[in-house]
């Protein structure tokens, strides 16, 4: 079995954003050599996000407005978190919400997904560089 190991770095300029990193997961599979097994992609920090959705702007607009409603940015003192002299306690809620990792099957040396299927990185705290973790095993 092989086993192959990619980390991919994100600087997010504003707050938050959605970017759709499912070529990036493909060439590391493709530098893996691995056709048949699994990868794992998953948000090294606790502000950040990794999910499988489709690539469409208006859905990506309804996750912004969903997400800030179920926990907003502001007030900031809203959060015990933030009494830390952070701002950034909603991001912590919104990672929680959209999920740390995917997991997807390798079949012919291509990720196997359903119908518009994408991988992203969600970003809920940006301004900062942040990486994923691509792990890859199989044979």
């Amino acid at each position: 079995m092989k086993s192959y190991r990619k980390e991919l770095w994100f600087n997010v300029r504003g707050r938050r954003a959605f970017v759709n990193i499912t070529a990036d997961v493909e060439e590391a599979l493709e530098e893996s050599g691995v056709r048949e097994g699994l990868v794992l992609v998953n948000a090294m920090h606790i502000t950040a996000s990794v999910f499988i959705n489709d690539d469409e702007r208006g859905l990506h607009h309804d996750y912004e407005e969903w997400l800030e409603k179920l926990a907003p940015h502001e007030p900031v003192s809203h959060y015990r978190h933030n009494r830390t002299g952070e701002d950034n306690g909603d991001a912590h809620l919104k990672r929680q919400i959209m999920g740390r990792e995917v997991v997807v099957a390798v079949t012919g040396g291509a990720l196997d997904f359903g119908p518009w299927e994408q991988i992203f990185y969600g970003e809920f705290d940006g301004g900062r560089k942040k990486r994923v973790l691509v792990k890859i095993i199989g044979e």
